[in-house]
């Protein structure tokens, strides 16, 4: 969809994990919380466009938590849409920075922008076909489906035996603007069942192919430990500093 980006602040590793949830296309069980890994590598005119990235997402309804990279312990973001919050948790310092919610979601409402117009989401009409053959990802089975409009396509492997879906994200959709930027794309997702273990984006810019694959590695269900949603005992609460940015 979007080109991978290397993952300079977790507000930016937010944004590449928001198009894997963009995605998911099956109701959930109510109350349900799922924790997963996913790494997603681009590649442009058939070359890699960078280093892979890894992101550790934990989604419990309105509140998500996401970390990038496979080490525990590290920068953090907080998502809290029930209490229209956000924080950026910073473990050298021990400070637990509250964000901007209206910028970091205009941020992701650009960064969909620029996705729908390079996809023709908004305004090409997509169909979506089955994929020949069964995969196993992340140890689910899995079916495949391809998804194309205008220039772009994807191939999305998807497996019911994760209880979550893309209704579960109602409130981030709306919150980060998917369903204007991504128009029919996001309306024949919402036609798959079960969960996109591994999606592979291909799209033409300017005749160069541009490719994005993105592969859960780990799937956990919940329930979280208490306190995972909020900034840690004893560290000091700090306001977004003037200028400051994913």
């Amino acid at each position: 969809m979007i080109t991978a980006r290397a993952l300079s602040s977790p507000e930016t590793a937010v944004l590449a994990s928001a198009l894997l949830l963009l995605e998911l296309a099956a109701r959930p069980a109510a109350g349900v919380e799922v924790y997963f890994e996913q790494t997603t590598a681009a590649r442009v005119a058939g070359a890699p466009s960078g280093p892979g990235v890894l992101s550790r997402v934990w989604y419990a309804g309105r509140r998500m938590r996401l970390e990038p990279g496979g080490a525990a312990g590290g920068p953090a973001l907080i998502l809290r849409l029930d209490r229209g919050k956000a924080y950026r948790l910073d473990p050298e310092r021990k400070v637990a920075v509250e964000l901007a919610l209206e910028r970091l979601r205009a941020r992701a409402q650009m960064d969909l922008a620029l996705a729908g117009e390079l996809m023709g989401g908004a305004e090409a009409p997509a169909r979506t076909t089955e994929l020949p053959g069964d995969k196993v990802v992340a140890g689910y089975p899995c079916r495949g489906y391809r998804i194309a409009a205008g220039a772009a396509s994807m191939d999305v492997y998807v497996s019911e035996a994760v209880p979550l879906g893309v209704d579960a994200f109602a409130d981030f959709l709306e919150w980060s603007g998917a369903g204007r930027a991504l128009g029919g794309m996001l309306a024949e997702m919402r036609h798959l069942r079960g969960f996109p273990l591994q999606t592979r984006s291909r799209i033409e810019v300017m005749g160069q192919v541009q490719e994005t694959l993105s592969t859960v590695t780990r799937v956990g269900l919940g329930p979280f430990p208490p306190g995972l949603f909020e900034p840690p005992a004893g560290w000091r609460l700090e306001p977004e500093a003037p200028g400051e940015g994913p």
